[in-house]
């Protein structure tokens, strides 16, 4: 059910849909919906979305939101990050609820994956 002032949708830049369309397919299982040369939604990834054309980069060192992922074997997860041509930026660390790990797509757009 949606709910006024609740986080409902996400948009995040893209230099090349089609590199982050296999990336995070083949790294966290998502699927897509094309809606032209320049925007794709995002399909199971437990919060609806979607990727935009863009030159633009979203790092934390650039003040960007950090999108952080859920992940039950977090291990497995970066070796799956690493497999599907992602790039660690920053190992396995562990922070007051859990452990994490940031990386970067294909475009060098940072994420975290994190778990207890």
């Amino acid at each position: 059910m949606k709910e006024t002032g609740k986080i409902n949708y996400i948009e995040m830049p893209s230099r090349d849909l089609e590199a982050t369309k296999r990336f995070f397919a083949d790294a966290f299982g998502w699927s897509f919906i094309d809606y032209g040369p320049e925007y794709v939604a995002i399909k199971n990834a437990g919060l609806d979305g979607g990727f935009f054309k863009s030159d633009s980069v979203a790092t934390t060192s650039n003040g960007s939101v950090l999108v952080v992922l859920y992940s039950a074997d977090l291990e497995a997860t970066l070796e799956q990050v690493k497999l599907s041509g992602g790039e660690i930026v920053q190992d396995i660390f562990t922070f007051p609820g859990g452990r994490r790990f940031h990386f970067t797509d294909p475009n060098g757009n940072e994420y975290a994956v994190w778990s207890e």
